[in-house]
């Protein structure tokens, strides 16, 4: 079983919306809308476990092709490991 707790991100809302919308003009059942949720459930948990870890109050994050931009200037690396702490 996937955790459900991305529904409540942007992504996991506005998926949701969408598909309320579907539903509403006929053109996916509710049961397809609930394959299409546990799907993004499992996609979404097993995409950041790779990508992101949280221990002991500390966030690793593990990017790939990322671009930084400061106004004009563009920097583009392969890899990026951003790790962030609580302040307090």
């Amino acid at each position: 079983m996937s955790y459900q707790l991305y529904r409540n991100t942007t992504v996991g809302n506005t998926l949701q919306e969408s598909l309320d919308e579907l539903i509403q003009y006929g053109q996916i059942t509710p049961a397809l809308a609930v394959k299409v949720l546990l799907q993004f459930d499992k996609s979404i948990n097993q995409a950041l476990s790779s990508k992101v870890k949280f221990c002991d109050n500390v966030w690793t994050f593990m990017l790939n092709d990322v671009e930084f931009r400061e106004v004009q200037e563009v920097a583009k690396v392969d890899k990026v490991k951003i790790v962030a702490c609580d302040g307090k």
